[in-house]
């Protein structure tokens, strides 16, 4: 079974959600990625998503933004992300997800070609933020091909109707917005209760949320209802400030994913 399937699966199993940290390849520096994604898994990550760095970030807000500007400026390239991901791949069991903008796919060949290489040094799923749903068959049968998922996004604004239709389209998770904008952490979240509920009343894919998760509590508000929380932009926030303060990255990293692992509660009641 794909690893993603699997981490869902037994998310489920256990009566925990899954815990999707967010990291951008090539930040805080270049060889962050090998020494990062070990002390992810330690900490509690089910999956983790790899950000491909790109001039032009979709929906990023601030903080990763200028995380990928950093990443470029120290000579991030796809090919490094596939080594330094091959290097560690042996020494992980959750799953990799590639979040990578279509213009890196059309530059190293297309779909096929990218899913190809990337399947190759380790990752298991992918998202493609940047290509619309009409767009998207390519790619999923380049995923499907080499047995990888792809999730597609549902913004709040989509219609359920159409919500379910990509629900059902997705394969691993479907990434559900909880708010409209660009990434960042927020004090509050809104309630994706109801949202989710009409969703999953006619897909059985699971639904992971992100867009603003940055502590434990918010962690255990989404899985009350969410089959995953995903967490970027804190974590992300969290590695530059202990870089800025000459603190060891990986370990406040580490610590911070502990710490948000603490907000996985009993499924038992969705």
């Amino acid at each position: 079974m794909n690893r993603i399937n699997q981490a869902f699966v037994n998310a489920k199993e256990t009566g925990q959600g899954a815990l999707l940290p967010f990291v951008c390849a090539g930040s805080p520096e270049l060889e962050a990625l090998p020494r990062l994604l070990p002390a992810l898994e330690s900490a509690g990550a089910s999956v983790v998503e790899i950000g491909f760095p790109y001039s032009d970030p979709i929906a990023d807000g601030p903080t990763i933004a200028a995380a990928m500007h950093v990443a470029l400026q120290q000579g991030i390239t796809p090919e490094k992300i596939f080594e330094q991901v091959s290097s560690v791949r042996d020494q992980l069991s959750m799953g990799l997800v590639a979040m990578v903008s279509v213009s890196i796919v059309i530059a190293m060949g297309g779909p096929d070609a990218f899913v190809k290489r990337a399947v190759e040094a380790g990752f298991d799923g992918f998202i493609f933020p940047d290509v619309s749903f009409e767009e998207t068959e390519t790619y999923r049968e380049a995923c499907k091909a080499h047995g990888a998922t792809m999730s597609l996004l549902i913004s709040p604004t989509t219609p359920t109707e159409r919500a379910i239709e990509i629900a059902n389209a997705s394969s691993g998770f479907a990434y559900l917005l909880a708010r409209s904008g660009v990434t960042g952490e927020r004090s509050d979240l809104p309630d994706i209760g109801e949202r989710v509920r009409s969703i999953r009343s006619k897909s059985s894919t699971p639904i992971a949320c992100g867009f603003g998760i940055s502590n434990a509590d918010q962690v255990g508000a989404v899985i009350k209802h969410a089959d995953g929380a995903i967490v970027g932009s804190a974590l992300v926030r969290t590695m530059i400030d202990a870089t800025k303060n000459n603190r060891d990255y990986v370990g406040a990293c580490e610590e911070f994913v502990h710490e948000l692992a603490m907000g996985l509660i009993s499924m038992d009641s969705i």
